[in-house]
């Protein structure tokens, strides 16, 4: 109830001043700290010389999104660029024969970049993965793969494979640890959908095609084995309309989020200031929480580019890969919580949704919740941070069905059933706003430490009760119902396409 319901445009447009004031008035407290902890000898490792012209040094405390612009740059725009043209080549030439040549492209670009070792590593487990899909045994299939994903991620057996691979450069242990992790995530779906086919079974050399295509290799994302064997076997290449023009669109606003992140970086510190927590118990209320939400925008924007980028080419490559996640600022609900969508669909289809069926039995949601989170666990590495983000979202996604079936029952339901679906929305949006800042309290103890979750946690619902409290869950209503009201006019939107379909 609710979802369709319209309120006051004066309304929302109170809503959007508040949430508008309010973002500025927290950006510019960040500002402020980041000028004056420029200098600060305790940040010395996270910021470094920038922008000299305009003052400004630029926050570089993000191993990845440095990797990516400076030592990985170069390997990533030869490596792509090389598999864009030899892609296009294959398409116009033999577009029945270009799973091959993708292939064949990605396991030499593998051999170059990592050595003869690591690709021999790499076969071994798709070689183990392929023999266990033999025997069809759906549970054989995710011992196997589970066992191997063990092997790379607990100690010691992941550094006893990686010692294996001669040489030594910065991306080494990235690009061993990427690849092989995806590997095994692609050689169980692989697995599980041979399982799934009634008559024989894939054969080696799909499982090779399927694994080798070079954009997915080493960073993903995951794309299920069904769908990329269904796509990539297409012999009739059709774009749709517009779709090339929809392709060099995306690729723009992915340059345009790269240079507005490095333009960000120069000016606000986000990723440097928590690591200073006596510097950051210093910020008002308002700052904090400001900062706590600005670093998931941000890591939302890092998946949304490196994915992007990744599907921008698949996609030249006429594939349709997962789409990039949903930005956090839309989030409101747990279910829809992820930052690798691929790796979402992959744990949905084989582990989330077959047990838990249609998510309405509270104890197969619970039993079907705990054994994903499981296996993110063991993806992500187990550690004590992953130990308690993994625990803390699995009770945020059942505590939610909890909630949903608890105003299910009968009194509430006839009470809400009274009330105008104006009202209704705005009771929804009063719990949503609490819900949203769980979300961002859970994920930003895998984004930044426990001890800064700890402090963000105190500041806002002990410290600062009841002032900062109220106002911050007032203002991220007000944010709830704006996205609400996104969500009503998609709505509609997708009742008009359904029934103009309907009538053609």
């Amino acid at each position: 109830m609710g979802v369709k319901a319209m309120l006051p445009s004066y309304e929302l447009g109170f809503y959007a001043l508040v949430v508008t004031c309010a973002v500025l008035y927290s950006g510019s407290g960040i500002f402020e700290a980041s000028r004056d902890s420029m200098n600060r000898k305790a940040f010395r490792d996270g910021i470094k010389p920038g922008w000299h012209y305009f003052g400004r040094k630029m926050d570089v405390a993000d191993f990845e999104w440095v990797m990516w612009f400076t030592s990985f740059r170069n390997i990533i725009i030869f490596a792509l660029s090389g598999h864009v043209l030899f892609g296009k080549i294959c398409s116009m030439t033999v577009p029945q024969h270009r799973a091959v040549m993708y292939m064949i492209y990605g396991v030499l670009a593998v051999l170059g970049s990592m050595g003869l070792v690591y690709l021999m590593i790499i076969l071994s487990h798709c070689l183990v993965l392929y023999s266990v899909a033999l025997a069809k045994q759906k549970w054989l299939c995710y011992v196997a793969g589970l066992c191997c994903l063990t092997s790379f991620k607990v100690e010691p057996f992941g550094s006893w494979q990686s010692g294996f691979v001669t040489g030594a450069f910065d991306l080494q242990d990235v690009l061993f640890y990427g690849g092989c992790t995806f590997t095994i995530m692609r050689c169980m779906s692989f697995a599980l959908e041979s399982f799934e086919k009634k008559e024989g079974i894939y054969s080696i050399f799909d499982l090779l095609k399927y694994n080798f295509y070079l954009p997915f290799f080493f960073f993903g994302p995951v794309m299920t084995f069904d769908q990329f064997h269904a796509q990539v076997s297409t012999r009739e290449l059709r774009r749709k309309d517009d779709e090339m023009k929809s392709i060099r669109v995306n690729a723009l606003l992915h340059v345009g989020a790269i240079v507005a992140v490095d333009i960000f970086f120069h000016f606000f510190y986000i990723l440097t200031l928590p690591s200073d927590l006596k510097f950051v118990n210093r910020l008002s209320d308002w700052s904090l929480a400001g900062l706590a939400y600005s670093n998931l925008v941000y890591d939302w924007v890092k998946a949304a580019v490196m994915f992007g980028v990744i599907n921008t080419i698949a996609r030249l490559d006429h594939l349709d890969p997962p789409q990039p996640p949903k930005c956090i600022t839309m989030l409101y609900i747990f279910a829809e919580t992820h930052f690798d969508r691929g790796i979402n669909d992959w744990l949905c289809k084989y582990v989330y949704d077959h047990i838990g069926e249609n998510h309405d039995n509270i104890l197969k949601e619970l039993v079907a919740s705990i054994t994903t989170f499981a296996i993110t666990t063991l993806w992500l590495g187990p550690c004590e941070v992953v130990y308690i983000w993994s625990l803390v979202n699995c009770f945020g996604l059942n505590f939610e069905l909890w909630v949903q079936k608890f105003f299910q029952l009968g009194p509430f339901a006839k009470l809400e059933a009274k009330l105008s679906g104006a009202m209704s929305r705005r009771i929804r949006a009063a719990f949503g706003a609490v819900n949203f800042w769980a979300i961002v309290l859970y994920n930003i103890l895998a984004l930044n430490s426990l001890e800064f979750a700890l402090l963000v946690t105190k500041r806002l619902l002990v410290m600062g009760f009841p002032v900062s409290t109220l106002s911050i869950w007032f203002i991220t209503y007000c944010g709830v119902q704006l996205i609400k009201e996104r969500e009503r006019i998609l709505a509609i939107q997708e009742e008009e396409k359904g029934d103009k379909a309907k009538v053609e």
